[in-house]
């Protein structure tokens, strides 16, 4: 079976768009564009983690939601949340309402301020974990070696709810790697785009 379909346009997209109209725009302007803005970082990871069990069309309806709720995920902000905001939070029909995982990323807003403090910024830690060079095949493994070591050194920092899995699929849609199928024509786009952030000209 061909890793790709045919988009709107009628050219050939990773398969995983087939599940949801709106996942081609998503696949099309974000998944895998390298990101180096701690916000954006920190949010995707929050996301990721609210997925944990559930799929990802469902997070990404309820995306502006989960934004308003969370202070737009500026981790400053959400870092001085206390238990009124989780009990808001957990009334928040808009959002996913666990417990479990609102405390973690109240938790982990916290410890993204310390890393940026000892590190200079979210982007810089992340970005250390960009693999030098990956033979696996796009899309063919949940976990990675790089997202193995990623999620070992934020647990080791005291992050909650980022094991290997919820940091693989950070690392590919924030573009630490480039997922994207062969023969899907964003994967030549953001490898491009990939090069033009590591090398300026």
């Amino acid at each position: 079976m061909s890793g790709t379909i045919p988009g709107p346009d009628g050219r050939p997209r990773c398969r995983w768009c087939a599940a949801a109209p709106e996942f081609f725009v998503y696949h099309d302007h974000e998944w895998g564009f390298p990101v180096v803005d701690d916000i954006r970082l920190f949010e995707k990871l929050c996301l990721e983690s609210f997925q944990s069990g559930l799929s990802w069309r469902t997070i990404l309806a309820k995306r502006e939601n989960f934004r308003t709720a969370f202070a737009g995920f500026d981790f400053r902000k959400m870092a001085l949340f206390g238990e009124a905001d989780v009990v808001r939070l957990l009334a928040d029909t808009g959002i996913v309402r666990h417990r479990g995982k609102i405390e973690a990323v109240i938790n982990n807003a916290r410890r993204a301020c310390e890393l940026v403090e000892a590190e200079g910024s979210l982007a810089a830690f992340v970005w250390r974990f960009e693999p030098d060079k990956d033979n696996a095949e796009p899309q063919s493994r949940s976990t990675s070696p790089a997202s193995e070591k990623l999620s070992k050194e934020l647990r080791k920092r005291g992050w909650k709810f980022v094991g290997p899995t919820t940091v693989y699929a950070f690392m590919q849609a924030m573009g630490l790697v480039n997922d994207h199928m062969e023969g899907c024509v964003m994967r030549t786009e953001v490898e491009q785009t990939r090069m033009e952030l590591c090398c300026p000209s």
